[in-house]
């Protein structure tokens, strides 16, 4: 997989020898390219986080590197120009179906019950919500790890919680199935999504156009206020569940 970042303070080919070098001395470092605007591509076997990359500099301090954008090798994490031409529905079609199959299913089985119960409806949504998107996931967990790796908070400095996090959403999803341990399966929901969060609004509010991973690397979906709702929907739902129980 290949990282584009940006290093200050590019003046001559000096300067880019001397960055690249240092930059390719790092184990998972495969490849290096920088031009004399200070685009830096990285290529990496295995996601090395920017305080990394920018410790390889720390001996020359006027070399500042920072993200710019990511390319993913299956699917572009980098929103192309023509996604943003595409209307809301286009883009996000994936994700809406997949709500909506949901939302219709989970509704379908309340009504065919002498009555409304709310408690378990959103019980059968989160386990259908968690199953599927898990279910995506799993088709190709590395590019799904070394994708949320470059945005949220904890993998970015745990890498193997990309690994984890795709599992903890399947146990989620079969935890929510089956009733198991409501009061103990909601808190843990509602930390696990909280800390999703984080990195989803840092992403959203500092304006990169990135991959949003929550569909694995199947869908090119752009990070945007979707993926907020999406997250914060798990919140609130869990936290109603841990309120109302």
């Amino acid at each position: 997989m290949t990282h584009t970042y940006q290093v200050s303070n590019i003046t001559c080919g000096g300067c880019i020898a001397k960055v690249k070098g240092l930059l390719e001395k790092l184990p998972a470092v495969t490849a290096v390219s920088v031009d004399l605007e200070g685009q830096t591509q990285i290529t990496m076997s295995r996601h090395v986080a920017t305080a990394d990359l920018q410790a390889a500099l720390v001996d020359y301090p006027k070399y500042q590197l920072s993200e710019k954008s990511v390319v993913m090798p299956m699917k572009p994490a980098v929103v192309a120009e023509g996604d943003e031409a595409r209307g809301f529905f286009e883009t996000y079609k994936p994700i809406l179906l997949i709500l909506g199959y949901i939302l219709l299913v989970t509704t379908a089985v309340q009504f065919s019950r002498p009555s409304f119960d709310w408690m378990q409806w959103m019980q059968h949504f989160m386990a259908g919500f968690f199953l599927i998107f898990s279910f995506f996931k799993l088709l190709n967990l590395k590019g799904f790890a070394e994708s949320y790796a470059m945005y949220d908070v904890l993998a970015k400095k745990i890498p193997t919680w990309g690994y984890v996090y795709a599992f903890v959403e399947l146990g989620l999803g079969i935890a929510y199935l089956i009733g198991y341990k409501p009061f103990m399966i909601n808190s843990i929901t509602v930390v696990v999504m909280s800390i999703s969060i984080v990195g989803v609004l840092q992403s959203v509010l500092n304006k990169k156009k990135i991959q949003c991973a929550c569909l694995g690397t199947v869908f090119n979906l752009p990070m945007s206020t979707v993926t907020i709702i999406e997250d914060a929907l798990m919140i609130v739902m869990s936290a109603a569940m841990l309120l109302l129980a």
